[in-house]
């Protein structure tokens, strides 16, 4: 019995010093966490507002000029802030995979409508009305997204396109029909079954500025395996000398998660040995 009192004086020892520990009161300061800012403006080329979330370095400096990825999907509540963190992770100086660079997170108001080119497929127009204006979209991102950006802050003249899904569809248009509008292109899980594959089927416009291009897919069914693997083999038989290509087949992911080991393993194809080299 006394051993039972004991333990019962113990317990309430112990219960009355945490009762005594929580019933502190500590002065407690909030501020808000930021990794970047938000722009807004009027599209004249699109007529409606835009969003961009914009991603800067640690150390940002108006005296130091930077790259830029620009990502679609980049909605705070899509692909922005977790691609952001690739490219922060990327920097630190043990890793140095990536340079010090810009993130560009376009929002989304209409994906169907803005990275989708005119179908001939009926039911898909039927069951998405708004699809097939990729091309006023391209017309913004050369005519106004690139300069409004070069304008807000110091840039260099390396500039990164990431588009997964549709956006892979469009960031495919691009290279094939206005290719100098970036550097790097990292196409993942593209949508290249749309239109019955009709963007396949069209020859790439050349280029003469170097390109780095990553394509990658998962265990995603038959179909967008094949058109991928068809991009690529197409790229990789148009390429230039200065031009590298490169594939990449996720057997683990499929068209859910691919996109954030996607960029990771094109981060070190892209920028890696660029970063070795002046190193």
């Amino acid at each position: 019995m006394k051993k039972i009192a004991h333990i019962f004086l113990v317990l309430a020892i112990c219960i009355g010093t945490s009762q005594l520990v929580f019933s502190q009161s500590f002065e407690v300061s909030k501020k808000p966490f930021s990794i970047g800012e938000s722009l807004t403006f009027q599209s004249k080329v699109l007529n409606e507002e835009r969003i961009l979330n914009i991603y800067l370095p640690q150390n940002f400096s108006e005296e130091k000029e930077y790259p830029v990825i620009y990502l679609l999907d980049g909605s705070a509540d899509e692909d922005f802030i977790h691609i952001s963190g690739l490219v922060q992770f990327g920097s630190f100086s043990w890793i140095n995979m990536v340079p010090e660079t810009i993130v560009v997170g376009v929002a989304n108001v209409s994906r169907n409508r803005d990275f989708t080119y005119p179908s001939t497929d009926k039911e898909y127009v039927e069951k998405y009305p708004e699809t097939g204006h990729s091309e006023k979209f391209i017309e913004f991102i050369e005519n106004e997204l690139q300069p409004l950006i070069e304008k807000q802050y110091p840039v260099t003249s390396e500039k990164t396109l990431i588009g997964q899904s549709l956006g892979g569809l469009l960031a495919t248009e691009i290279l094939f029909k206005k290719p100098d509008l970036f550097k790097n292109y990292i196409i993942v899980s593209p949508s290249l079954w749309y239109d019955f594959e009709s963007l396949l089927k069209k020859e790439p416009k050349a280029y003469t500025s170097q390109k780095s291009i990553y394509v990658a897919v998962g265990e995603e069914g038959d179909v967008m395996k094949r058109v991928a693997k068809e991009l690529y083999k197409k790229l990789e038989k148009n390429k230039r000398s200065n031009t590298q290509v490169y594939f990449h087949f996720l057997k683990e992911q499929d068209h859910g998660d691919a996109l954030h080991l996607a960029v990771y393993n094109a981060f070190e194809k892209i920028f890696a040995s660029k970063q070795n080299i002046t190193d």
